[in-house]
């Protein structure tokens, strides 16, 4: 099979673009041929070593995609050669940029013809995360406040149209280039954080959802009220600790499952989200798209189009 890896830690020319050995399907995995799979922020940093130092080489990065069965392992008896689906990999796994792919027949689901692969593969993790951070973690109620830090991004994006589907009043932050393609994601209040302070402007939150981290991961326990959480996904392994005793740091604990998966087709078919803008690589320009994400200067997804 072709797949765009690495065999050292480095910047993104580092990354290779060649033949590999075909995946064999386990005992209650599946071997999916991908058709699709999506670049994520957590790629670059496992490329460069900076949050993960990876002990074999070659090294195939990609953590979601969407793609056709083409073999099932012994035990697997709901899903079939030629079934459509997208999935994320377990926690601990890659190798999405590939043709193919092996892995644990419960971390896929059934991808409807109403949703492409190239979008099917975009909504895998970050839906992931956002159902898990909104839904699961911060446990958003109808009626409450919300801002979401980076509203431009994957996941943001997403969170953003399903605090809106849960009622929530959604505030969230941008920049100038990107404050038309925010506010069509449907949100109350859109600030534009170059030519505003948010912790200036926003206050009274019973939640912040941040996906920048740093500064912007600091000063956002600021707009919180008493008795407010906040849920970080971009500022490490555990939730940053709050400056001020009367809210609540969390860290969303992403795991993979089919439940979740299919959490998010529901959502997507019911029109309460779309999927993110994408931009496309053919899977032999790994190291242009790793460039771009490393960049943070763009916004929806990236994605390879491998077949």
């Amino acid at each position: 099979m072709k797949a765009a890896y690495f065999e050292q830690h480095g910047g993104p020319d580092v990354m290779r673009y060649g033949d590999l050995p075909d995946p064999v399907a386990g005992p209650n995995e599946v071997v999916v041929d991908i058709h699709a799979a999506s670049v994520n922020g957590a790629d670059w940093k496992v490329r460069s070593g900076r949050d993960s130092q990876v002990s074999s080489f070659p090294y195939i990065l990609g953590r979601d995609f969407s793609g056709v069965i083409s073999q099932v392992g012994d035990g697997v008896v709901d899903l079939h050669a030629g079934d459509a689906v997208f999935g994320v990999c377990d926690v601990g796994q890659e190798g999405a940029y590939a043709e193919k792919i092996a892995m644990k027949a419960s971390l896929v689901a059934r991808k409807p013809d109403t949703i492409s692969h190239v979008d099917a593969a975009a909504l895998g993790l970050i839906g992931l995360t956002a159902l898990v951070s909104v839904e699961d973690t911060l446990k958003l109620q109808p009626g409450e406040k919300i801002l979401i830090q980076g509203g431009a991004g994957g996941v943001a994006g997403f969170a953003i149209q399903l605090a809106k589907h849960i009622g929530a009043h959604v505030v969230t932050t941008t920049s100038t280039a990107n404050l038309d393609y925010v506010k069509g994601l449907g949100p109350d209040e859109v600030i534009d954080y170059e030519a505003e302070d948010f912790a200036v402007v926003v206050s009274g939150c019973d939640s912040v959802f941040d996906t920048v981290g740093g500064d912007v991961a600091r000063r956002s326990f600021d707009v919180l009220k008493p008795g407010g959480r906040a849920a970080f996904i971009a500022s490490g392994g555990k939730a940053p600790e709050p400056t001020r005793g009367d809210v609540r740091s969390l860290r969303p604990q992403v795991g993979r499952d089919r439940p979740h998966l299919e959490r998010i087709v529901e959502l997507v078919e019911a029109g309460a989200v779309r999927t993110p803008e994408t931009t496309e690589f053919p899977l032999s320009e790994a190291a242009k798209a790793q460039a771009i994400s490393e960049s943070r200067h763009f916004r929806g997804k990236l994605v390879f189009r491998v077949r």
